[in-house]
């Protein structure tokens, strides 16, 4: 029989020891998308991959480009994506499912996790053909790292890290490519499925649990300390019982049930089952402690649990050496104990079993974290400025794991920014048109207004514009006024850099600032020898200080090559004149 000891990375007293996992590579991924080539004969600024790459989950918007692992993907790649997690030691493995659902994965590949049939490491991203079209409805890891997955139809799939069955194929190879697991489960759809340091649960539809792999604590609930090679139904008191949920730590189990009743079993040297002691179970454990409650949500930690009550009511137990139970102290807690009581009514929970960090929203949207957030022990829930708990891990858990598998099916919710991008220059909507160039561009007064302090003083005032179905505008270009308009519903500009200098002139017209800005950087980002004369003179004419130092400190560095351009020669003499004493100054023509 192994010997089973307390879980050290917690530092509590007495531990366990997770088995050994590879040596954690580091993969290099980038926090930011490369900048645009100056040379880029067309300078834009569009929105970045996050935009593309935002996912839905129970209402909530979520930026998968949080992850900096996604910054590997190209624009068009992040807008396919439908499901995502970020997983392993280091938060360097991804898999994401396409709305065409295709399985792609990308990353460190540490113990062949990607499933791609070696153990190499990719920034590319690989299809996993064996998982084509099928639809996924529950996603989880272990440490080692290995995967499980199932299927929208009930199927199980697993692959990556295996050196104690927990992929449950029977044996203690590892998985290098997706195996379906169909041992004991037969005629049994899989609905969710839970993965712990190195064992693994699953659900099935009609509300059995089922558990292998990894079993020196009893985390197995077989009733003894032996490894389970194949998924093995867990019974006692879970007997007859109809499970609606599970979870794991690292080397604990938890089921609840549909009644509301939670069970534990497992190590529990910190506490975790929750159960008013500190001895491992090998067999489930009613947490007592939660009678009367109905729990409508559980999550594992590391080494603690956190329990949402269909009240609103939050519990917390286990281990608590960096303030994850919320308490305001680290000490553990052998049972439950309500937390975030001066708190509105809290809707979701997470948690993650490779982490020490807890999050919550409450039911206005509030987003709480505490436990290990960067490096810090929060020991009581800290008020966020997130928007969901997914983000809280994206930014401040250590690894930088998903908690759960992020989602958004196809739908037609659009955010606000989302619908008014789609209604810009729309006839079907608009109650305004501007002709300029002969060509309308659709608009809409309110959002002008709201938008724009130019158009709120035309639209409330006695201009006659006020009155006009259509205005007509002669100083300004078509592709520069639409673009103008456009940025007012966008926030985004996407014109070459001699049209922006049309641009510049407009919003300095307007009195735009951060559309003025937004065109010197167009400008720098565009300029070259043939146009940088011209650009210069731009600045000087819309009294663009900065932009105006940039393009003379460049027309400088490559003052041979200006001077022999065309533009060079076709400036105005007192400008010309200014510039040569300008740069004389600059000690530009010293030998």
């Amino acid at each position: 029989m192994e010997r089973c000891f307390s879980v050290s990375r917690d530092g509590s007293s007495g531990s366990t020891p997770p088995p050994p996992s590879p040596p954690p590579r580091v993969l290099p991924s980038p926090r930011h998308p490369p900048p645009v080539p100056s040379s880029s004969p067309r300078s834009s600024l569009t929105p970045p991959p996050s935009q593309l790459g935002r996912l839905s989950f129970a209402g909530a918007v979520m930026d998968v480009s949080k992850w900096s692992l996604f910054y590997l993907l190209s624009a068009q790649e992040l807008a396919t994506v439908r499901q995502a997690c970020v997983f392993g030691t280091t938060a360097n493995e991804a898999i994401y499912i396409t709305h065409g659902n295709e399985v792609f994965v990308f990353g460190l590949n540490c113990s062949s996790c990607l499933g791609t049939g070696d153990g190499l490491s990719t920034v590319m991203p690989k299809k996993l053909d064996f998982l084509r079209g099928k639809k996924v409805a529950s996603l989880s890891y272990g440490s080692g790292p290995h995967v499980l997955l199932a299927t929208d139809d009930g199927q199980l799939f697993a692959w990556g890290h295996n050196g104690y069955s927990q992929l449950g194929n029977g044996s203690t190879n590892p998985g290098l490519s997706p195996v379906l697991i169909t041992a004991n489960l037969q005629n049994k759809k899989v609905k969710e499925v839970s993965c712990g340091s190195h064992h693994s649960m699953a659900l099935t539809l009609d509300g059995e649990v089922f558990a292998w792999g990894y079993n020196n604590c009893g985390q197995i609930g077989s009733g003894s300390t032996a490894n389970q090679p194949y998924p093995r139904k867990v019974t006692g008191c879970l007997q007859g019982k109809n499970a609606s949920g599970i979870t794991c730590g690292q080397t604990s189990s938890m089921a609840l049930v549909d009644n509301g009743e939670v069970y534990g079993w497992g190590y529990n040297g910190n506490g975790q089952l929750g159960i008013g002691n500190n001895g491992n179970q090998l067999t489930p454990c009613r947490v007592a402690a939660l009678q009367g409650m109905c729990i409508q949500q559980i999550v594992s930690g590391y080494g603690h649990c956190l329990a949402l009550t269909d009240k609103g009511l939050l519990y917390a137990w286990g281990a608590n050496t960096y303030g994850q139970l919320g308490t305001g102290t680290k000490s553990n807690h052998l049972s439950p104990v309500h937390i975030m009581a001066d708190k509105e009514r809290v809707v979701e929970v997470a948690a993650c079993h490779s982490t020490h960090t807890s999050a919550a929203k409450t039911q206005s949207g509030q987003v709480f974290m505490w436990g290990q957030c960067r490096g810090q022990s929060i020991v009581l829930p800290h008020l966020t400025h997130l928007t969901n708990t997914d983000d809280v891990f994206a930014c401040f858990a250590t690894p930088s794991v998903m908690w759960r598998l992020m989602s958004m099916e196809q739908d037609d919710f659009l955010t606000v920014a989302e619908a008014l991008r789609k209604e810009f220059d729309s006839p079907e909507t608009a109650d305004l048109k501007f002709s300029v160039d002969g060509k309308y561009i659709h608009v809409h007064k309110a959002v002008l207004k709201i938008r724009c302090e130019h158009f709120r003083s035309m639209f409330r005032s006695q201009w006659t514009e006020d009155q006009q179905e259509v205005i007509e505008i002669g100083q300004f270009s078509y592709p520069v006024y639409r673009s103008f308009l456009q940025f007012l519903y966008t926030d985004t500009v996407d014109l070459s850099p001699e049209d922006a200098i049309g641009l510049l002139d407009l919003a300095t017209s307007y009195c735009e600032n951060r559309l003025k800005r937004l065109c010197q950087q167009i400008i720098k980002r565009g300029i070259t020898v043939e146009n940088a004369f011209t650009l210069l003179s731009a600045a000087i004419r819309y009294d663009a200080e900065d932009l105006e130092e940039f393009c003379f400190r460049f027309c400088i560095n490559h003052l041979t090559r200006v001077t022999q351009t065309e533009a060079f020669w076709q400036v105005d003499g007192a400008m010309l004149k200014e510039f040569i004493s300008k740069a004389s100054r600059c000690g530009a023509f010293k030998n």
